[in-house]
């Protein structure tokens, strides 16, 4: 085995060696401490390291030109930031933008809290104008640090960015989060990365991406964006962005995972595995993340007409019902089959079944579907209707015979299009996926927004409704929720267990949450049909 120091994907610095007692002493005696990576065979140290590690392994290393690259830039750091008031003062927090507009309070409170903090994760909810504050903030820095700036952001949020970008005067570096530069340029430059919720698991190459930027030797700062921290209510998805903020707590994954995901060893096929996929101790979580995590909700900061919940029981004529129960019954004794001959998987075989049910269920929503949004669009109210299928999308629109359709399948210049007849009253019904129209569009000119079924993360049900629920909307939203069968009733309550989770983990925190995990109850869903 080669003797060897090179860069990670997430930016920590690697040491490859074959077995050697002297070479493991050395290693165990560098501070900041390191810690070995049994399925990478090679032990790995943060950044901070570097020098010591070039120092204790002198000549017998190999050293990577990316890491001598990376020590270069250590030993001619960037010259130190200017004081906190001079970059407010360089924000004109108080001078309209170009096209007229003012920050609000909360907008500008927002400004202040980003320019004291290099790494920062703003979780305002959504609607709350994130996007404005963090480039403010940007525009501060550029102007009196010289820095770049460099935005990931998911493609279709990208003419957003342009705009908002162009009404300060503003050049920026935009990235998508499928393809992230490898580094930043000499000069310093101001990170923000926009639906960071994209890189909650660490096992993915963007989230490696983005912790590779964020321990970039010429990074200025690193400001996280997303209304949506935790979106599946656990806090093992919050490591990642605490990571790249490099926050103290994420300085031990081991030790994080520990106290606050239950993380624990558990015997699986004669292996021991390390699980880590639950909730503890989320008041001390909330106390110790508060100084780097600013998350505020709409009433907390606007004064917004009223979101209203509606549920909706689907009731089916009785031939409707025998048809729905066939069909249901189908599934699941199709699935029976498939685990008599040993073919099912465990988790993934048990979520397919339960996607087909709610797709099942999904189909036979439509009547009702279509009898609530005609009597809707008789009172002349402007419509959102959100589902998880586009064959359900599409079958409602050509029941309808009206509508705009706003799927994946539209090319992504057209889906503005379509939002913004929409929204200029062209069309008073807008028919969308969650992953196509869930993302980025305002569509405030909606009164009702009808959700056919529920994502399984309160993120993104949240994420949809505010589509609507925003800054210059003119009345009051009604989001109305379909429910039909046991399928909807179980991701129901799971939005909700999830919901109350993620609320005391963001912004207060008393009492410690059990809740069992989606293919433990579809399960047992199964076991009782």
């Amino acid at each position: 085995m080669r003797c060897l120091i090179r860069l990670g994907a997430t930016g920590r610095i690697e040491v490859v060696s074959p077995y050697d007692a002297v070479t493991q002493a050395q290693l165990r005696a560098i501070r900041p401490r390191g810690e070995w990576c049994g399925h990478r065979r090679c032990w790995e140290f943060p950044l901070e390291a570097a020098l010591a590690l070039q120092t204790a392994l002198a000549g017998r290393f190999a050293v990577d030109p990316e890491v001598e690259q990376w020590l270069q830039w250590l030993r001619q750091p960037l010259p130190p930031l200017p004081p906190h008031r001079d970059l407010v003062a360089a924000a004109a927090l108080d001078q309209p933008l170009a096209d007229g507009r003012r920050l609000f309070a909360h907008q500008r409170a927002a400004v202040r809290w980003l320019l004291a903090r290099r790494g920062a994760v703003l979780a305002d909810a959504m609607g709350l104008g994130k996007t404005l504050s963090a480039l403010v903030a940007a525009r501060a820095m550029v102007r009196l640090a010289d820095c770049r700036l460099l935005v990931l952001a998911p493609v279709g949020l990208h003419d957003h960015w342009r705009r908002e970008a162009l009404s300060l005067g503003l050049q920026l570096d935009l990235h998508s989060w499928s393809r992230l530069p490898a580094g930043l340029p000499p000069a310093g430059t101001v990170l923000i990365a926009d639906e960071a919720h994209y890189a909650q698991n660490l096992q993915t190459l963007r989230s490696r991406g983005l912790l590779r930027l964020s321990r970039h030797p010429r990074l200025r700062a690193a400001w996280l964006l997303t209304g949506t921290p935790m979106k599946n209510g656990r806090p093992v998805q919050l490591y990642p962005l605490l990571a790249a903020i490099d926050h103290p707590l994420a300085r031990n994954r081991h030790r994080f995972e520990e106290l606050f995901c239950q993380g624990h060893w558990r015997e699986q096929g004669g292996r021991r595995i390390w699980q880590a996929s639950g909730a503890s101790n989320l008041a001390e979580l909330q106390r110790l993340i508060r100084p780097l995590l600013l998350h505020r909700r709409k009433q907390d900061c606007l004064d917004l007409p009223p979101k209203r919940r509606r549920l909706q029981p689907v009731l089916l004529e009785p031939a409707e019902q025998r048809g729905f129960q066939h069909r249901l019954e189908q599934t699941v004794e199709a699935y029976r089959r498939r685990a008599a001959r040993g073919e099912v998987r465990r988790d993934a075989e048990v979520l397919a079944v339960f996607t087909a049910l709610r797709q099942i269920s999904s189909h036979h929503k439509l009547p009702a579907a279509e009898a609530l949004i005609r009597s809707l669009l008789a009172a002349q109210q402007s419509v959102v209707i959100f589902t998880a299928f586009v064959a359900s999308a599409r079958l409602l629109v050509e029941r309808l015979g009206t509508g705009l359709l706003l799927t994946g399948a539209v090319p992504v210049p057209e889906r503005q299009r379509r939002v913004d007849a929409f929204q200029a009253g062209r069309s008073p019904l807008l028919v969308a996926t969650y992953g196509t129209a869930g993302l980025g569009f305002t569509l405030h000119r909606a009164r009702h927004v009808l959700l056919i079924e529920r994502p399984w993360t309160p993120g993104d049900a949240e994420q949809a409704e505010d589509r609507c629920h925003r800054i210059g909307m003119g009345g009051a939203l009604t989001s109305h929720w379909l429910q039909l069968g046991v399928a909807d009733q179980l991701v129901d309550s799971l939005i909700a267990s999830k919901a109350e989770r993620i609320a005391l983990a963001l912004h207060r925190g008393e009492q410690l949450l059990r809740r069992r995990s989606l293919p433990a109850m579809v399960r047992e869903l199964l076991r009782h049909w």
